[in-house]
């Protein structure tokens, strides 16, 4: 990312790094209803059980829960875990369909920001983890911090 893009970031998924092991990255805008933005911008999103999955040639976001808009009267609401649309290119939606029914594997969102005045979706095609893979991974960080806790000791 350049350094002159404005970036706000509104809600990460941190349980997709223990979760998954990530293997490609893509950035999608998400079609969006009014009440939901005004939500999001106040950060009422949470990303923890949401996934997303090929639909008649789209990609769609399940189960991301935005809060409905306080001050919004009912007519104008939204229903909180409706499926949305990613807006992808064609080519990526190909590209990501291929992947996910050859190989098995998983688009997971990473994290919801605000690039330009714009909310986008962080997605990354995943793998999921074992659990002795999830084992290994949390000693490596619990190794890492250690170290690197020795090694601020030695030079204060």
């Amino acid at each position: 990312m350049m350094e002159t893009e404005h970036i706000k970031i509104v809600a990460k998924n941190r349980k997709a790094f223990h979760n998954y092991a990530i293997l490609e990255k893509f950035e999608a805008g998400i079609s969006l209803k009014g009440t939901e933005v005004k939500s999001i911008r106040d950060g009422k999103v949470t990303l923890g059980e949401a996934y997303a999955r090929p639909q008649r040639g789209n990609i769609m976001l399940i189960n991301m829960h935005v809060n409905p808009w306080d001050t919004a009267n009912k007519f104008d609401q939204h229903d909180p875990t409706r499926p949305r649309q990613l807006l992808l290119h064609r080519r990526e939606i190909q590209k990501i369909i291929k992947k996910i029914e050859v190989s098995g594997h998983t688009l997971v969102p990473l994290m919801l920001y605000f690039k330009q005045g714009r909310l986008k979706i962080q997605l990354a095609l995943a793998k999921g983890k074992d659990l002795h893979d999830k084992r290994n991974t949390s000693i490596e960080k619990d190794a890492k911090r250690d170290m690197d806790r020795a090694r601020k000791n030695n030079f204060e």
